[in-house]
Parts: C-alpha cells; structure tokens; sequence
C-alpha cells in the first residue's frame, strides 16, 4: 500500500473513531453533538460556535485534518525509523500518550484555557483511551501495513 494510501486510511479510520467516541460521549451528557463539533472548528476558527451547520461541518473538516496530520506523521516515522517499525505496537501506543499529551497539555490549554491534567478520574480515563485506544493503535496498525 502507497504512503499516501495508509495516511488516508490511517486518517478515517481513527479520526472516525475518535470523532465518534466524542459525539457518543457527548450525546451522553446530553448536549448536542453539532455544539462539540463548532467548539473543534473554534480552534482556528474563533466564530465558528455561531455559524450553525457551516461552523458543525467546519469542526468535522478540522478534526480530519489535524487527524491527517498525526497520521502522516506516524506513517513517515515507521517508513524511516527502524525502532518504530520493529516495535510498532508499542510505538503506537507511546505515540498516543504523546498525542494526548500535545492536546491535552498544550494546544487545549494555550487555546481554551484548560485546566492540565484533568482532576476526573473518568474523564481521565476517557481521553487516553481515545488518544491511545483509537488513534495511536490503529494509525500504528494501519502505517505498518505495506
């Protein structure tokens, strides 16, 4: 399989993942998923909350690219460096804490002000196995396949 075929694959098939443990988790707490959405597109688009379908959709475009980031990523790292591709299952999980870490104790805190780690231990739970469970594990498996 091309590179360019295990990004693509790499990039739906956990950013689906991921983007559908968000909105499942979401729907739990009752609010609506197209608010979890807009509050994605907010990253870079600060008025995205306020442009209703076009600011929901504008979240499911910025989730799958920044997915397509991580997913390139790992992709050339396990082409390049033989440690990744020797020991790719463990690669992949390292490669979702650090994932985790980068959003969780970076971009979401410089962007949105939040507090690093959380003090909820489900809310703990629930965002390292997303970032480990159903991104870095199956980019991870998924990038090894040639």
């Amino acid at each position: 399989m091309t590179v360019a075929r295990r990004i693509a694959l790499a990039t739906l098939i956990a950013g689906s993942l991921d983007i559908g443990f968000a909105a499942i988790n979401t729907a739990a707490a009752g609010k609506p998923i197209t608010d979890m959405l807009r509050s994605v597109a907010s990253g870079p688009f600060a008025a995205a909350p306020h442009w209703g379908t076009a600011g929901a959709a504008a979240g499911l475009a910025v989730h799958f690219a920044i997915m397509a980031v991580m997913a390139a990523v790992f992709v050339i790292a396990i082409d390049r460096i033989s440690w990744v591709r020797k020991n790719w299952l463990l690669a992949g999980l390292l490669y979702g804490l650090g994932l985790w870490l980068v959003m969780y104790g970076v971009v979401l805190p410089q962007r949105f002000g939040t507090h690093f780690p959380t003090n909820k231990p489900l809310e703990l739970a629930k965002q390292l196995f997303a970032h480990i469970g159903l991104v870095g594990l199956p980019i991870a498996l998924i990038a090894r396949t040639k």
